[in-house]
């Protein structure tokens, strides 16, 4: 209501609707005004009126999962369905309607539109009553002559509650077929006689009647029967009930049984009688018919004989006794089943063995007399009588059960399922399928066993390499058990299904029955988990390690194996320490060889343990371990069925106590000159041990970091620190071991640069088994190393200076003495950088024997000393760079020769002010170069004036030429 064009609209069939319980029922539903694709999807559901307002789910054009359980099973087996009228239109369909399917149904469309607008939806009200309807006729089996008349009854009568009404007319089928019925003539819902095309004719000429004689009676009559007539007559009644669109919608037909109506024409001295042993015959049964041909002087007359069945020939026996079968009876002929024969010249016999549904019916014996017994188509007269013979159906009185008694296994355990069939009288064929979940509505056959005892299994299972040999056998007269010895995975869970036929005189019947199993992952529940009763061990001490496995099966009973893993490092790879398979055997790692010699394993139950013996600091890790398992019954070749790993445990060795003492008395040490010693002493160590001895340098200033000179390991390997790297710095510091427990640490011509604290750090290893390990270290004291120096000294400029320099030029940093130093001495001239550090760094060293030294040799290309006068020791740095930036400062010191040949000694020492070097980036732009130059920048600030000055010149002159 409401709707505008280009809305979306639902329509259902209007309702209430009122349908027969057993029917089959269609609702209509379409969608009009929506966007998106030409084929829209549709959703049925119904609210049942035990609850209203609760939507059930019925079936989905879209969604194979819509169903609820309580419609899943019809869906799947097609009891429910949606038929697609065209992309916006679908019809419902149930088969077969049942109480509970009374209701509300609503259709719904998913939205396929840009935004909602308009209904998406619809809901039309069904109700399920009651199949009241009856009709009935007596069957009989009539043969009249061509002429005659004959007249059928039909009782018919309904009950509904609902105004409904009638119609009734018969119905005249012909042949073998049973879908070619003809209309004889029929009273419509609308009390309207309406004949059939063939009967149109005779009634218009009131040969053909129908009419109502009571409240429930009706009656056809036919005067002058024709050979066309013949067949069976049967009377259909429906039932048809006025919908709220208006429409009439037949809800119930019903047929009533037939009867046989044979017409045959009458000769002048020619007669024919059918017989039969037994007229009412069950399934399986041997049906026999004589005609007698009665005439006058027979031997010396001809008879052409044709049986028929319904009107329809089955053989035909010439004036000959030649049998002539019709095609579709050949067959039966040839195996037996049927005979024909002429037993004397008035006498016929055909015998049906075997007798089925199929062979019920009118038997007729058709005599045609010749007038020449090679002129087959000369025929003088023709007679015929017909028999109706009944055959009932034999009823199957077999049932069948399904059980298993495996309803939840693991992956490759067992299925066993069992069909038990009862009441059976004939031979039974069986076949077991497999519904798997994953596939709705797909099955997959397992195996058959056929009524001889021939067994044949589903493509799917004639592998016997992956599920073993599957067997199907034939326990006790009436059960059938399948046994499947290992299942592949979950997949073979689901229903199985087991389908029994039994089979007698030429019918089947099929009975159906199904359990369910589940089959679980051998994952499912899979856990491990890792202890140890101790995480710290001392070296030497066992530890051990239990591997509980638990799962959501028996874990004993399949095959199952345990890997040990065991990571060194938190940041490095795990290594694979030993693996005992199912088997027992046990295949050690090669990564970590030690353990193969002092681990040992067991096994209880589903507990695995590892013992370590004699901690090693080699053992000190993280360790975890992985349990494999594979399916029951089956070799653990290839990829196990599944595995899962533990937590992780870590375990701790502690190392031996050292026993280390280094004495850690400060001390001090002061010389005027050349080398120093700084002694480091071990006061108490264990015998066996090795030492590795750190010297460090604390700088003067307050907040200095140590720094490393030199390391001398546990195997005298040298090893120095950055500040202490240099060719030069390496020579003049040495580290020696004097004494089983005293190290010296020796510098070479000391300075006043070497001044500051030292200290040892002393570290303990020791040999254990398989290597070298650091049991603990310690720190000495500190010996304070004081350069004294001679009471007079050098005289130096100590002005600090400033000074700013553009990346790439050339710098001069002053260093000058003030007055002349004594004759026969020399100075010694070195160049510092301030570091933050706290050791400041040499750049430059000139020996008093004139030889040049560069600590820093990437420095030596842009150092100098040029030296103008004796006293001037000022440094020239080329090429300044952005890292040159700082504090600089140099050191002179008088060095004496005592005597010849002897050596030299400071006599004194003195240091410069500092000079800071700022530099700046480079020149690069024209006004840059203007602003730093004077002249030009002076020449362009006055350039204007000039020209103003020009200018007015110029305008003088010309005025004074021109008053002129």
């Amino acid at each position: 209501t409401g709707l505008t064009t280009g809305q979306r609209a639902v329509t259902v069939q209007k309702g209430p609707l009122y349908r027969v319980r057993g029917s089959h029922v269609t609702l209509w539903c379409k969608v009009s005004g929506y966007q998106g694709p030409a084929e829209q999807n549709f959703q049925w559901s119904i609210y049942l009126p035990s609850a209203p307002e609760r939507e059930v789910q019925i079936v989905s054009t879209v969604d194979p999962s819509f169903p609820y359980a309580i419609y899943t099973q019809r869906v799947r087996g097609r009891g429910i369905f949606v038929e697609r009228l065209q992309g916006d239109a679908v019809l419902l369909h149930i088969t077969e309607l049942q109480d509970r399917d009374a209701g509300e149904y609503e259709c719904h469309t998913p939205n396929t539109d840009e935004r909602f607008l308009g209904s998406y939806g619809a809901k039309v009200n069904l109700s399920v009553i009651a199949d009241t309807l009856l009709a009935s006729m007596a069957p009989q089996a009539l043969t009249l002559t061509e002429g005659d008349a004959v007249e059928l009854t039909c009782e018919v009568s309904k009950s509904t509650a609902q105004h409904t009404h009638l119609s009734v007319g018969w119905y005249l089928l012909q042949g073998a077929g049973e879908h070619h019925a003809e209309e004889v003539l029929t009273l419509s819902k609308d009390f309207i006689l309406k004949p059939g095309p063939s009967y149109e004719k005779r009634f218009l000429e009131g040969d053909v009647r129908l009419s109502k004689v009571g409240n429930t009676t009706y009656k056809l009559s036919i005067r002058g029967v024709k050979p066309s007539d013949q067949g069976q007559l049967y009377c259909e009644a429906a039932e048809w009930i006025e919908d709220p669109d208006g429409t009439w919608k037949d809800i119930s037909r019903k047929q009533t049984e037939r009867t046989s109506l044979a017409v045959v024409s009458q000769g002048r001295d020619l007669s024919v009688d059918i017989s039969a042993a037994e007229r009412s015959l069950s399934e399986g049964d041997t049906l026999q018919l004589n005609c007698v041909v009665g005439a006058p002087k027979s031997s010396s007359r001809h008879f052409k004989v044709i049986w028929l069945l319904d009107g329809v020939a089955v053989a035909t026996v010439d004036p000959h006794g030649v049998l002539i079968w019709e095609e579709e009876y050949k067959e039966r002929a040839k195996l037996g089943q049927l005979r024909a024969f002429k037993q004397s010249n008035t006498v016929y016999v055909l015998t049906i063995c075997e007798m089925g549904l199929k062979d019920k019916g009118t038997y007729q014996c058709s005599v045609s007399e010749m007038k020449a017994p090679g002129d087959l188509h000369s025929t003088q007269t023709n007679v015929s009588s017909g028999i109706q013979v009944n055959v009932k159906p034999v009823e199957s009185h077999m049932r069948l059960s399904v059980s298993t008694s495996t309803p939840r296994v693991t992956v490759g355990d067992p299925l066993i399922l069992h069909c038990e069939v009862q009441g059976a009288t004939g031979p039974v064929s069986v076949q077991w399928w497999h519904l798997p979940p994953q596939h709705p509505g797909h099955r997959v056959l397992v195996a058959t066993m056929e009524q001889d005892g021939t067994l044949s299994l589903g493509s799917a299972y004639q592998d016997g390499q992956t599920r073993r040999s599957l067997r199907l056998e034939k326990e006790s007269s009436g059960t059938f058990s399948l046994v499947i010895p290992s299942t592949l995975d979950e997949d073979d869970g689901g229903q199985y299904r087991c389908e029994a036929t039994q089979w007698s005189r030429g019918r089947n019947w099929t009975e159906k029955g199904e359990a369910a199993v589940t089959v679980s992952s051998m994952g499912l529940g899979l856990h491990a988990a890792l202890r140890s009763r101790i995480a710290t061990v001392t070296y030497g001490q066992s530890f051990e390690l239990v591997c509980q496995a638990n799962a959501g099966y028996t874990l004993e009973e399949v095959p199952a194996s345990v890997r040990w893993l065991f990571q060194p490092s938190p940041t490095g790879p795990s290594h694979e320490l030993v693996r005992v398979l199912p088997s027992g055997t046990v295949l050690w790692g090669t990564a970590k060889p030690h353990f193969q010699g002092k681990a040992q394993l067991a096994k209880a139950d589903t507990s695995f343990r590892l013992h370590i013996l004699s901690a090693l600091p080699a053992d000190e890790g993280t360790y975890q371990c992985e349990v494999e398992v594979w399916r029951r019954n089956t070799l653990p070749a290839g990829q196990p069925a599944a595995s899962t790993r533990s937590n992780v445990v870590g375990i701790k060795v502690v190392l031996p106590e050292s026993k280390l003492q280094v004495a850690t008395k400060d001390s001090s040490v002061e010389i005027a000159s050349g080398n120093a010693a700084i002694e480091c002493r071990i006061v108490f160590a264990q015998n066996n041990s090795q030492f590795a001895v750190t010297w460090y340098l604390l700088p003067p200033l307050a907040d200095a970091t140590p720094l490393q000179i030199i390391r001398a390991s546990y195997s005298s390997i040298l090893e120095y620190g950055s500040e202490f790297s240099s060719p030069a710095q390496k020579s003049r510091f040495l580290s020696q071991r004097v004494s089983s427990n005293v190290f010296q640490l020796q510098i070479l011509s000391a300075d006043l640069g070497d001044q500051g604290r030292y200290y040892c750090v002393v570290e303990e290893w020791l040999w254990l088994v398989d290597g070298w390990y650091k049991l603990g270290e310690g720190t000495s004291g500190r010996t304070t190393l004081k350069l004294k120096l001679p009471e007079h000294g050098l005289q130096m400029e100590r002005t600090n200076h400033s000074i700013s320099a553009r990346e790439g030029e050339e710098v001069v940093l002053p260093c000058r003495l003030q007055g002349a130093h004594p004759p026969g001495t020399q100075l010694l001239a070195t160049w510092f950088q301030v570091k933050s550090s706290g050791r400041d760094s040499a750049l430059l060293t000139l020996r008093h024997d004139g030889t040049m030294e560069y600590p820093q040799e990437r420095l030596a290309g842009r150092l100098y000393l040029r030296r103008p006068s004796a006293g001037d020791f000022s440094l020239t740095l080329s090429s300044v760079e952005s890292g040159d930036a700082g504090a600089y400062y140099c050191q002179l010191q008088q060095w004496q020769q005592q005597s010849e040949g002897k050596d030299w000694a400071l006599q004194a020492s003195a240091r410069s002010g500092y000079t800071q070097l700022t530099t700046n980036p480079p020149e690069s732009t024209v006004l840059s170069r203007i602003c730093s130059s004077p002249s030009l920048l002076n020449f362009i600030l006055y350039l204007p004036l000039v020209l103003i000055l020009l200018l007015a010149l110029a305008v003088f002159c010309w005025y004074c030429k021109f008053r002129k």
